[in-house]
């Protein structure tokens, strides 16, 4: 679901979502620098402005349309509110290629949860994405626009551990959405692509490690991760279906043993979650 051939963003109206910072930002940058037009679409307009800047260091052109726009996209109104103020600065005409790398991850133990952190995580995980890909979808089918589609889902999108059940949920149902429509979308000459990138070192990161259990953070003590910028290329650049066919076989080998080694973590974590259960007044 990757790039079939190489393609050359320059002279194209790029679209992304979560462009403040982190992947996102990483992403447009490198669009920028691609000689691509590129409008970025975050909540927090101070973000935005400082994002702005940076985007504007890698210009290669006078000619290039570079903005930012200030949108919450974790409904459906916001959503193609954004899209809409993106495509009027290119006389109304639909980007030609979609990222939708907006996401956030609040890890903690699911006994903790509520009805309200669990709806949340759907929101900042899943909804953020499916609400951008309804509107850009109906845009382009309406426009007959063919153009690309870009999710950006996660390694926990493949699997989880402990302490993400507010976030893999979403990731998983971004993978379920992006193969739904990269079949559907064939109808219309839409290409659909998915990522599923690890550990990425960015400002969310570091927010995420603030509330991460315990248990979670000694399974990943071993996760190299990977900068943004270097996740930003590898989207870009995509798998064949050789090196996906791979990179499956080699998972399917050493997930069973990665799993044991998470699974004995957790069990010898055990007793010390206890404890914090009783140190929290949820279990006597």
């Amino acid at each position: 679901m990757f790039f079939k051939k190489k393609w050359d963003p320059r002279g194209k109206h790029c679209y992304v979502t979560g462009g403040s910072a982190g992947a996102g930002l990483a992403i447009a940058k490198l669009l920028v620098r691609k000689g691509a037009h590129v409008s970025i679409v975050a909540r927090n307009q101070e973000r935005l402005d400082t994002a702005l800047k940076e985007l504007e260091t890698v210009r290669q052109s006078p000619d290039q349309t570079i903005k930012a726009y200030s949108y919450s996209i974790d409904n459906a109104s916001g959503a193609a509110e954004a899209l809409e103020a993106a495509c009027q600065a290119h006389d109304g005409r639909c980007p030609d290629a979609q990222f939708f790398v907006a996401g956030t991850s609040r890890p903690g133990h699911f006994v903790e949860q509520s009805e309200e952190s669990l709806k949340k995580g759907m929101e900042e995980t899943y909804w953020c994405q499916a609400w951008s890909a309804l509107a850009a979808v109906r845009r382009m089918v309406r426009d007959q626009a063919k153009g690309k589609i870009v999710f950006v889902s996660s390694v926990l999108g493949y699997m989880s551990i402990v302490g993400y059940s507010t976030y893999s949920p979403g990731k998983f149902a971004t993978r379920g959405l992006a193969e739904t429509l990269q079949s559907e979308l064939m109808l219309y000459d839409i290409d659909v692509h998915i990522a599923f990138p690890g550990t990425i070192y960015s400002p969310g990161y570091e927010v995420e490690n603030q509330t991460k259990p315990k248990v979670t953070l000694k399974i990943e003590e071993s996760d190299g991760g990977a900068q943004p910028d270097a996740v930003a290329q590898g989207i870009l650049k995509g798998n064949n279906f050789f090196m996906d066919s791979i990179y499956e076989l080699i998972g399917r080998i050493a997930l069973p043993f990665w799993r044991m080694s998470v699974d004995n973590t957790v069990r010898a974590h055990s007793e010390e979650h206890r404890q914090y259960l009783r140190d929290k007044g949820l279990i006597a």
